[in-house]
């Protein structure tokens, strides 16, 4: 019986030593870190890219919308006051 938990120790402790993380192997060098800043600065410029690339195009649509809109009402109005001052209007009534 002391033999089989003497076995189980060591087999415990030897699991808990193989498992255990490194001190030295987790850690970046330098310039490992300011490779990966920039890696992360460039990913953030492209992110940025896209969004104002998006943002441009649907405020471009807008503005040709509103564009549309106010030249369909200008020619409405021209219409209108074109009727009011038709010289030949007064005859027809």
């Amino acid at each position: 019986m002391r033999n089989l938990t003497r076995i189980l120790l060591i087999g415990l402790v030897v699991a808990f030593t193989l498992s255990a993380p490194t001190a030295g192997a987790a850690q970046d060098s330098p310039k490992q870190d300011l490779k990966d800043a920039g890696h992360d600065t460039k990913g953030a410029a492209k992110d940025t890219g896209r969004a104002a690339k998006s943002t441009a195009k649907k405020t471009g649509h807008a503005v040709k919308k509103g564009a549309n809109k106010a030249a369909e009402k200008t020619e409405d109005g021209a219409a209108k006051v074109k009727e009011k001052t038709d010289p030949d209007r007064e005859a027809k009534d």
